[in-house]
């Protein structure tokens, strides 16, 4: 089973803190300094044994009616797009752990974790620390230049974990914040969306080619066409990669074709991509690409594929593209939007031993509760200003006090979620392997891609798990992309739950043989 931490917000954010803020809600009226300690002091047992066990008893109930299905004639006020894809039947009435209660009625399995941010599913118990946090009269609301002690808190235990510190260790930490040296990730920008946090990143490396306003020094590369690498889909297109949909990265993704036409004719920036796991393909970019006029401006990668099939980028080809990139002085930005959190450590790329100089976080992090994604860099690429990247919103308090309760519990299962991700990932690929319609299985972990031969299967098999009330996503959309379907269970999911999941994808394959 999965261990429980029991901690209260004096425990999460030291009884000084907490305190303060009961004896200044004490001073403006609002309660008094013993209650205000009261509800600091209140443990909270982030994920009981009892919640567990309940959790895996919902497995019988998937797909059956368990609640007086809701109907309304409220459709909002979509636009098309937007409207042609809803699906009402399954939004949440409600939910717990590992499932939801659709407007239908059914209780649905988070076979994807919503859209892969759910990482502790729903309703989980250890944010109950939010609304004691919110009762004690802590507020969410800031400002850039009154970032509250939360934030400042989040940052700093990202910068030790992603840095592999003791965040106690009061020397090693005082180094590595005032440190200024290469690849040293100490500095976090608060945004709220993967696709700012991304565009951050994008914006940063763009600044050793042109001035970001008039106070600024000519940059390094000063004249120089920027070059950005992205990874090339099968056909060497742009498809495969997705980092947010700003028009910046959507032109890095082959959208807005003809603005990207002037865009490269008249040599403002050039983006190029790259194979999959084909260091060669890699190696002779790069020289081509840093001669004449060109200058390598960054290489831009998630390490699984979730919008192209969850290919996954394996750790030698990425260590040998880091070391050409190195070579080339072309700054790395690791997106891990996708695949934080639902490893041991919480960051893939320290299972890979990488060195970027961006790592983009987010979705898993905040467990759904609130937008919340961040970046963090070097003090070597640290060259906006405040308002280079300014987001309103991106400092808010109880976003980062649900930062630091998933941080803790999953630091606090990190050899289970491997375990389990690794049973998972295992018996997938047994299942497939005696498939005749599959093709392979790409991924790791918890995130699973499943490859189909034909288009039609992919669907059908699909529909089959969207039937049994099993959510998964079905790459179809893409022309080049392998047909494939996506599963991405929350970190919470047990190994009961990965058995139902498998032994419902044992038997749509069946079935459909």
């Amino acid at each position: 089973m999965f261990f429980s931490p029991k901690l209260s917000l004096s425990d999460m954010l030291t009884p000084d803190y907490t305190h303060a803020v009961a004896k200044a809600q004490m001073s403006i009226g609002c309660k008094t300094e013993q209650d205000g300690k009261k509800t600091a002091d209140e443990k909270v047992d982030f994920y009981s044994e009892a919640k567990q066990r309940k959790n895996d008893e919902l497995l019988k109930k998937v797909g059956t009616y368990i609640a007086q299905p809701f109907s309304d004639d409220n459709n909002g006020a979509p636009t098309n797009s937007f409207k042609k894809a809803q699906h009402n039947t399954s939004a949440p009435l409600t939910g717990t752990g590992c499932f939801r209660v659709g407007e239908d009625g059914r209780l649905y399995l988070l076979g994807k974790s919503e859209h892969y941010h759910t990482s502790l599913g729903h309703g989980f118990p250890g944010y109950q620390l939010i609304d004691l946090a919110r009762n004690l009269g802590i507020l969410n609301a800031t400002h850039n230049n009154t970032r509250g002690f939360i934030t400042r808190l989040t940052e700093k235990q990202l910068v030790a974990d992603i840095n592999g510190i003791d965040i106690n260790d009061k020397k090693a930490m005082d180094e590595l914040l005032s440190a200024n040296k290469h690849k040293a990730l100490n500095r976090v920008i608060n945004l709220e969306t993967g696709s700012i946090a991304c565009e951050a990143g994008m914006k940063m490396m763009l600044e050793r080619f042109y001035k970001l306003d008039g106070t600024y020094d000519a940059p390094k590369y000063n004249g120089k066409t920027p070059v950005f690498f992205v990874m090339a889909d099968n056909y060497t297109g742009l498809e495969a990669n997705y980092h947010g949909t700003s028009v910046l990265a959507q032109s890095f993704r082959g959208m807005w074709p003809e603005y990207y036409k002037k865009i490269e004719e008249i040599g403002i920036y050039k983006v190029v991509s790259v194979l999959p796991n084909d260091i060669g393909d890699f190696k002779e970019k790069i020289v081509e690409y840093n001669t004449g006029n060109y200058k390598t401006a960054g290489f831009i990668h998630e390490i699984i594929l979730m919008n192209y099939g969850g290919i996954r980028l394996t750790e030698e080809y990425l260590q040998a593209a880091y070391k050409l990139c190195e070579d080339y002085d072309t700054p790395v930005m690791c997106d891990e939007i996708q695949s934080c959190m639902w490893y041991k450590g919480m960051f893939l790329f320290r299972c890979y031993d990488l060195k970027p100089d961006f790592v983009v976080i987010g979705k898993g992090f905040p467990g759904g509760e609130y937008p919340a994604s961040k970046i963090i860099t070097t003090g070597e690429m640290d060259t906006l200003n405040q308002f280079g990247a300014l987001v309103t919103n991106g400092q808010e308090e109880l976003a980062s006090l649900a930062y630091l309760i998933t941080m803790t519990f999953s630091k606090a299962n990190g050899n289970e979620i491997e375990k389990l991700g690794a049973y998972f990932e295992e018996n997938l690929r047994a299942i497939a392997s005696g498939a005749d319609a599959i093709v392979k299985v790409e991924g790791k972990g918890h995130l699973a891609a499943i490859h189909f031969d034909d288009l039609q299967k992919a669907e059908a098999f699909s529909n089959k798990l969207n039937e049994r009330c099993i959510d998964a996503s079905a790459q179809l959309y893409k022309k080049h992309c392998p047909p494939a379907v996506l599963l991405k269970p929350p970190i919470i999911s047990s190994k009961a739950v990965m058995d139902y999941i498998l032994d419902n994808i044992k038997e749509i394959l069946g079935e459909l043989k």
